[in-house]
C-alpha cells in the first residue's frame, strides 16, 4: 500500500477533531471529504475507511502500538493519533518505513500482539470503555453481550430502501446494476437492497430522483410495525430528519395525513426536502412544543392520532457500526438522563393517541433498560394501555443494526 501524505494527514486531523474537539465522526468525515474536491473515489474511500477503523478499534490499536492495555484517550496528542492511523495502515499492508512518522512502529510487534489478542480483556479486544462492558454484561449477560458487541464492531452494510411509490424493488435493482451498483435482497424486510460495494450512492441520479433512501434494514422494520393504513391520521412525534416519516407516507400510498414533529427546526427542514424528493405529499411538519402547548389549551380541538410513532432519543448502542464514536462519547450519566427523557416522552406524548389507536415505542439501543423495562414502567402507570407485540433486531442474529420496537394499544 502506497501512502500519500495529504491523505494520512487528513485522517490524523479528523481523528484529532473527533476525540479532542468532541465532534461527531460522520460529520467530520463528511467535512473532510468535502475539503478537497480533487480527491478521487479511491482517495475518499481510503480516508473514510481509515478514520472509521481507527475510531472503531481505538483501544485495541493503542495496545498494538504500546503493548499496554491502559487507555486514556483524553491524554492523546497528535503524535498518538498519527501512530493509531499507522497501526491501521500497517494491518492493511503498509510499510512503516514509507512514512517517517510511523518509523517508531514495529510491524513484528504489532502482528505478534494481534495474534495474541485473545488473552486481552474484553474492553481492549472490543475497544469499549470499562463502564460500558460492565453495563452490557449486567443487562444482557456476558455471552449475549459478547456476541452483540462483536457484531457491532463490524463495518455496516450500505442498505437502500426502495421507494415503492415510484419503482419496484426488482426494477430498482436492475437500474442500479446498469450503472455498476450490484445489490442483493434480504429476507428481513421486503423493500431493502444491500449494496455489494461502498461508495457515494447518493450522488447518482437514481437517488436524486427519489427512487430510494439509504436506510438500514433493521430501521426499515419500524414503520411497518406501526400497522398504518391509507387514509389514517398518523403522528411521528420524534421524526428527526424524517426517514421513518417518509417510509410511513410510502406505506400509506400518500393517502391520509402524517404530522412529523421534532424539537429541532433544521431537522424538519431537511425532512421537507427528503419528502419532496420521494414524492410524499401527505406530510406536514410541526415543532413538538407547539402541539404540547395546544394540548394544554382546554378550548383547542386537537385531532388525536390513529397511529403514533415514538422513535425516542436513546444511547444509540444499536448503531455503533455506523457511529462507532458513540461508545467513546457516551457516559453513565447520559444513559441515566436519556432513560428519564424516554419515560417522559412515552408518558406525555402518548396523549396524542386516540382511544383504540396504536403507538410504537422504538429505540436503536440493545439495552433492556431503554427498551423492555421502559415499556413495563409505562404500562404499570397507565392501565388504559396494553402491550401488543415486541420485536428485537439483533446485530448478531440478524446481521444489521440493533433496534427495539413495542406496539402498544390504547384501550377504548
Amino acid at each position: 500500500m502506497k501512502l500519500h501524505r495529504p491523505l494520512v494527514e487528513a485522517v490524523v486531523i479528523a481523528l484529532t477533531d473527533i476525540f479532542k474537539n468532541n465532534k461527531y465522526a460522520d460529520k467530520v468525515v463528511e467535512n473532510t471529504l468535502r475539503s478537497n474536491p480533487k480527491w478521487g473515489a479511491r482517495d475518499r474511500a481510503f480516508i473514510a475507511e481509515t478514520i472509521y477503523n481507527c475510531v472503531r478499534h481505538l483501544r485495541l490499536y493503542n495496545y498494538l502500538r504500546t503493548g499496554d492495555e491502559k487507555f486514556i484517550v483524553a491524554d492523546f496528542k497528535r503524535k498518538d493519533f498519527t501512530e493509531i492511523a499507522g497501526i491501521d495502515l500497517i494491518l492493511r499492508g503498509a510499510e512503516p518505513e514509507s512514512f517517517p512518522e510511523f518509523k517508531g512502529l514495529s510491524r513484528e510487534n504489532i502482528l505478534t500482539r494481534r495474534e495474541n489478542a485473545s488473552v486481552l480483556s474484553s474492553t481492549t479486544r472490543h475497544s469499549i470503555p470499562d463502564w460500558l462492558q460492565a453495563q452490557g454484561e449486567k443487562e444482557l449477560g456476558i455471552e449475549v453481550f459478547e456476541k452483540e458487541i462483536t457484531a457491532l464492531n463490524r463495518q455496516a452494510d450500505v442498505v437502500l430502501r426502495c421507494n415503492t411509490l415510484k419503482i419496484t424493488v426488482a426494477d430498482l435493482q436492475k437500474k442500479l446494476s446498469d450503472i455498476g451498483w450490484q445489490s442483493h435482497t434480504t429476507p428481513l424486510t421486503p423493500d431493502a437492497l444491500v449494496l455489494e460495494k461502498r461508495g457515494n450512492i447518493t450522488a447518482t441520479e437514481l437517488f436524486k430522483s427519489g427512487l430510494f433512501e439509504v436506510q438500514d434494514a433493521g430501521s426499515q422494520l419500524i414503520a411497518p410495525f406501526l400497522q398504518v393504513e391509507a387514509g389514517m391520521f398518523v403522528i411521528d412525534a420524534c421524526a428527526g430528519a424524517g426517514g421513518k416519516s417518509i417510509h410511513l407516507g410510502t406505506l400509506m400510498r400518500n393517502s391520509g395525513k402524517i404530522i412529523s414533529m421534532d424539537t429541532e427546526i433544521r431537522k424538519l427542514e431537511e425532512l421537507k426536502k427528503r419528502a419532496g424528493r420521494n414524492g410524499i405529499k401527505c406530510i406536514e411538519t410541526k415543532e413538538v412544543k407547539t402541539w404540547l402547548l395546544e394540548a394544554k389549551n382546554k378550548n383547542s380541538k386537537i385531532q388525536l392520532a390513529d397511529r403514533l410513532l415514538l422513535d425516542v432519543p436513546c444511547s444509540g448502542l444499536g448503531v455503533l457500526r455506523r457511529n462507532p464514536d458513540t461508545k467513546w462519547k457516551l457516559t453513565p450519566k447520559f444513559l441515566e438522563e436519556i432513560k428519564i427523557t424516554q419515560q417522559n416522552i412515552l408518558q406525555d406524548y402518548s396523549k396524542m393517541l386516540k382511544p383504540g389507536g396504536k403507538l410504537v415505542y422504538a429505540t436503536c439501543s440493545i439495552l433492556p433498560s431503554e427498551n423492555q423495562e421502559q415499556v413495563k414502567f409505562f404500562l404499570k402507570n397507565n392501565p388504559n394501555f396494553e402491550l401488543g407485540t415486541e420485536r428485537v433486531v439483533s446485530p448478531n442474529d440478524d446481521g444489521f443494526d440493533g433496534f427495539y420496537m413495542a406496539r402498544i394499544w390504547k384501550r377504548l
